[in-house]
Order: structure tokens, then C-alpha cells, then sequence
């Protein structure tokens, strides 16, 4: 049946990084922890266990904030060799049950079960088999949203944290649209979402019965989209083998740099970190970008894209290395540097003809 609904899960691991920190150290366990770099030098918090959310810890804010949030905070260096381990586990049961694996990052992804491996007509039953498995085999915890499509599935998977599991079957799915707020619409940051409210738009159906032409001024090119997913509808298939859109490396500095030729050195480094990613994953790019922080948090981007594509590290370090000089950085302090590739192809793709482009 063509217009049967699709058997969506979106599998998201709880507390990723904290939880195999302490899994791995029992002396961690119960304890409000953070993943993340030292409130010395301007550490982030990458996860926080949910003792540690308990005190508002979340994950992006300062760790110094983190400590004043919760003075018995533990703080862990993140080990991402660890955590990479952890996820290919995690893929690899997903896998066991269908190809239709979309990972989103290490900690989550998205499953079409519609049909499978397993030979289960309901996703259920899948998705209760894939916690255990995951509890079981890597002593994690997971949670799990099941529904007609993407969209709601992210939703539900998130609505019963940690260790949940939320089914929204089809019939349901219009009682469950009407219990979200506007921020739960895919693309909707607090900016929008307040932008949204500023013309009476509260609840996610809300959108349905807005005037077209306002809220296209208001949002611009996202209203059709979020008018759709207003009524339920996410028509975005489940892609396995999602390609590369870009690839980067950035650095954020303890102490601001302020010299010239230490600038140029860590541009150039970052360019080959990037261009040796390139290298593994097999992938040549047409676009070199560079972004600046300034100490003052003001932030500019530059980039260049060449005729031919390249992974070549010492070419992408002497474009980045030019788009530096358009650039104050050594005349003003730098607190963060980051270069990026962009445009990538494999190695067998076309790349066409185009003339350079400075930006």
C-alpha cells in the first residue's frame, strides 16, 4: 500500500558522553558530572550527567557557570576515542535490524522499520528489543520515539527522558499536535519562536489557521515547511548513507593570540587536520573557509572557492593563509580560529566547470 504510513524510531542516548564516563568510573556514578574542557581556559560543557542537570548544568554553557551552578560539579576531559567506540556498538544494533540507518551524530539517529531484518510488523517491539540490547551489550540506556515519520518520532524520543519510550501511532498523531508549543517546530530556535509569539502564534496548530501572507514576512522561506509539519506531515525519508556537506576544525584559546606568526601557524595546522579528514573519508572540496573570533566575541568568515577541487593539505593551508590576511586577526586579538571545507565531492564526481570565487 503506497499510502500505508511508514514505522519511524529515533533512537537517542541518554546522557551520552557523562554516561560512559561513568559507566566506565564507578567512583562517578550519582555524582553531578560535566564532559568538557577546564573553567580555566574557557572550557564548554559538552554533556552533563543528570545529576548535574538537576542544578541547571546543560550542555554549550560556560563550565565556569556550570561550577557556580553546581560548586560539587566533577569535571571530565571528553575521550572521544571512547565515545566513537561506544556509538559503533550502538550503530551496529541498529543495523542488525535494517540498512535504513540515519545517524545524526554519535548519540543519535533515526531508523525506517517499516521493513526488516527482524521480520517484526510493529516497531514496538523493535524499539524495546534495541533498548535492552543497548542496555545490555554496552550497560547504556537509551530513549526511544516511535512514529509515523521524523519529525515526531525526534519529538518523542525526547519526551519521557532518560530511558523512555514514547509511541505516537497514527491515529494519535493529532492529539499529540495539539499538546506542543510552537518551539517544538522543526527549525524553530528561540529567535523564531519569538518572533512567532509576537503574531499570536502559541501552539504548534496554531500555525494552521495563521494568515499565509504574515507569516511568510514573518519566517520568510520556512512557512510552507513549518505549515506542514504543523499538520504532522514530514515526507523526508530515513537516508543511510547521508553525504558529507562540510568538514571543519576549529580552536578556541585559553589566551587570546595576538601574535602574527602564530596565527599563520595555527591556521595552517587546522588546514591540515581538515585536509587529512578529507583524505580518510575520501572526499575532495572546492570551497576553503576561515573563521575569526576576535577577543571582543565578534566573529567574520571568509572563503575562497577554487576551479578544482582539493584535499591537498598544503593547498588548502595557503588559501586559508590568504583569506587570513583579509583579516584583522594580529592587528586584534584572537580568541577562537577555525578553517573549513566546503562543496566536497568523492573522488570519482564531477566537480563542473567554475571560475574561482573570493568571498
Amino acid at each position: 500500500m503506497p499510502d500505508a504510513p511508514r514505522r519511524i524510531i529515533h533512537v537517542d542516548m541518554d546522557a551520552f558522553y557523562a554516561s560512559v564516563e561513568q559507566r566506565d568510573d564507578p567512583a562517578l556514578r550519582g555524582r553531578p558530572l560535566a564532559v568538557g574542557g577546564s573553567p580555566q581556559s574557557r572550557g564548554v560543557v559538552a554533556a552533563a550527567s543528570y545529576e548535574a542537570r538537576a542544578f541547571g548544568v546543560r550542555s554549550a554553557i560556560p563550565m565556569s557557570r556550570a561550577l557556580r551552578l553546581c560548586p560539587e560539579l566533577v569535571i571530565v576531559r571528553p575521550d572521544f576515542a571512547r565515545y566513537r567506540a561506544a556509538s559503533q556498538r550502538v550503530m551496529e544494533i541498529l543495523r542488525s535490524c535494517t540498512p535504513l540507518v540515519e545517524p545524526l551524530s554519535l548519540d543519535e539517529a533515526y531508523l525506517d522499520v517499516t521493513e526488516n531484518l527482524w521480520g517484526e510488523p510493529l516497531a514496538t517491539p523493535i524499539a524495546k528489543t534495541i533498548k535492552a540490547r543497548i542496555r545490555e551489550e554496552l550497560n547504556l540506556t537509551a530513549s526511544a520515539g516511535v512514529a509515523p515519520n521524523k519529525f515526531l518520532a525526534k519529538i518523542a524520543s525526547g519526551w519521557k527522558k532518560p530511558d523512555g519510550l514514547t509511541v505516537i501511532p497514527p491515529e494519535r498523531v493529532e492529539l499529540f499536535l495539539q499538546e506542543l508549543s510552537v518551539d517544538a517546530l522543526w527549525g524553530v530556535g528561540p529567535v523564531t519562536a519569538k518572533k512567532l509569539r509576537a503574531i499570536g502564534i502559541e501552539r504548534l496548530v496554531d500555525v494552521r489557521s495563521a494568515d499565509a501572507a504574515l507569516l511568510r514576512r514573518t519566517v520568510g522561506g520556512l512557512a510552507e515547511w513549518l505549515t506542514r509539519l504543523s499538520h504532522g506531515d514530514d515526507p523526508r525519508p530515513v537516508q543511510p548513507d547521508r553525504p558529507w556537506k562540510s568538514i571543519s576544525g576549529e580552536t578556541t584559546y585559553a589566551d587570546d593570540l595576538r601574535d602574527a606568526s602564530e596565527i599563520r601557524r595555527e591556521i595552517e595546522r587546522l588546514a591540515q587536520r581538515v585536509a587529512e579528514s578529507l583524505r580518510r573519508k575520501k572526499l575532495r572540496a572546492r570551497t576553503v573557509t576561515i573563521k575569526v573570533r576576535y577577543a571582543d566575541f565578534s566573529t567574520v568568515t571568509r572563503s575562497h572557492t577554487g576551479a578544482a577541487p582539493t584535499r591537498d593539505g598544503g593547498d588548502m593551508a595557503a588559501r586559508a593563509l590568504l583569506l587570513l590576511e583579509r583579516t584583522e586577526a594580529g592587528r586584534r586579538a584572537v580568541r577562537l580560529l577555525g578553517v573549513g571545507a566546503h562543496g566536497l565531492l568523492g573522488e570519482d564526481e564531477d566537480s563542473g566547470a567554475a571560475e574561482p570565487l573570493l568571498l
